[in-house]
């Protein structure tokens, strides 16, 4: 019988639930370089600033960037912890986890 493991924790889901849409990704590319601020996000990837906003919510709420309010502006980080905390759970996968060959089903009369 297989063994099932218990479900990733929260933290680690919504980390992957956010890294799964394309503009996403390019805010975090974006914000690889340096700091920014939404006028800057929106700008540099065309899109309008309430759609922006509810992407940078869910990365926000994922814990892959960090905000900081500077006057009337709010600008973003990446929020390196919480890759690294990605990166650990999936090197599980890759350290503890042999893999086999998948052997026959036995057909049951």
């Amino acid at each position: 019988m297989l063994k099932v493991s218990t479900s990733a924790p929260a933290d680690v889901i919504s980390g992957f639930h956010a890294l799964s849409d394309p503009l996403r990704l390019q805010v975090l590319d974006l914000l690889r370089e340096r700091e920014l601020c939404v006028c800057e996000l929106s700008e540099s990837l065309q899109v309008a600033q309430s759609k922006l906003s509810f992407h940078l919510k869910t990365l926000k709420e994922a814990g892959l960037v960090r905000s900081r309010q500077e006057g009337r502006w709010i600008y973003y980080c990446l929020n390196l912890q919480q890759f690294v905390a990605l990166e650990q759970f999936l090197a599980e996968y890759r350290r503890f986890s042999e893999i086999l060959p998948a052997r026959r089903c036995e057909e049951k009369s």
